[in-house]
């Protein structure tokens, strides 16, 4: 088996054994009839994506692209509120309390990856890139750079100015006190990529209030509503992504919106 990269701030998803995760009694298979292995595809998903879901579909294309089954494939969608919580999270960083952290609602899912507990949900717009990594970039660290730029050019959209902090992984608005509005990691498996990067748009950061994200205890939050002070409606902005994402990533085939 190839050796794989996992970026320092990466997210893989991939499930240890005996992990206590709320799976559900059945996941639906996601169509993938509108792929062919010749063409690459953005795909965009107009409905907030169940997390295993999403999940299950990103491990299927990831295998099927490695036995070049399945064109390059970037995923574009929302998650149901749900936390995460990688391989180093402490119960400082989130309280240790199932219950109390899940009382509205929201999944928590233990999941194999380096990195502390962090949130996604409706109107945070999530980006899957499931590439041959060396069709697209030199390396790991310029995908990196390409995904954190594709966020800071749809920022510049909205007139506001996305800044990368040393040390500090993702895109910060500068507030004046830096705030992350975007989140990155990725992995590499047999020069497939996996996982990607994340942007607030418009969402209640509430929950992010109950947690340290990525083991930050002063780490604020932000999103584009929040520093726009106004609604921002989802589904353009998902549009944009995808149209950056072809440009940046120099992807060929069309934008396929999924309804599934």
């Amino acid at each position: 088996m190839g050796q794989a990269f996992v970026s320092p701030w990466s997210t893989d998803l991939s499930l240890p054994t005996g992990a206590p995760v709320n799976l559900p009694t059945a996941i639906p298979t996601l169509a993938l009839d509108i792929l062919s292995p010749h063409r690459e595809a953005v795909r965009v998903f107009s409905d907030p994506v169940p997390y295993l879901h999403a999940w299950k579909l990103q491990s299927r294309l990831h295998q099927e692209r490695i036995r070049n089954q399945v064109p390059d494939t970037v995923l574009i969608l929302e998650h149901r509120p749900v936390y995460t919580l990688g391989r180093s999270t402490a119960a400082s960083h989130w309280g240790g309390n199932v219950s109390l952290l899940c009382e509205h609602g929201t999944e928590l899912h233990h999941v194999n990856r380096g990195g502390s507990i962090t949130f996604h949900g409706p109107g945070q717009i999530v980006v899957y890139p499931v590439l041959k990594l060396d069709r697209h970039a030199t390396g790991p660290r310029q995908l990196v750079w390409l995904l954190e730029e594709i966020i800071v050019q749809l920022l510049s959209r909205w007139n506001i100015t996305g800044h990368r902090i040393p040390g500090k992984p993702g895109i910060w608005v500068m507030t004046p006190t830096p705030e992350k509005i975007a989140f990155v990691g990725i992995r590499i498996e047999r020069g497939v990529t996996l996982h990607g990067c994340a942007l607030n748009v418009d969402l209640d950061v509430t929950p992010f209030h109950r947690i340290h994200p990525c083991g930050l205890s002063d780490c604020r939050i932000t999103s584009i509503a929040a520093v726009c002070q106004k609604a921002i409606s989802l589904n353009p902005v998902k549009q944009e992504l995808a149209q950056l994402c072809r440009m940046m990533l120099k992807l060929h085939g069309p934008a396929v919106l999924d309804t599934d």
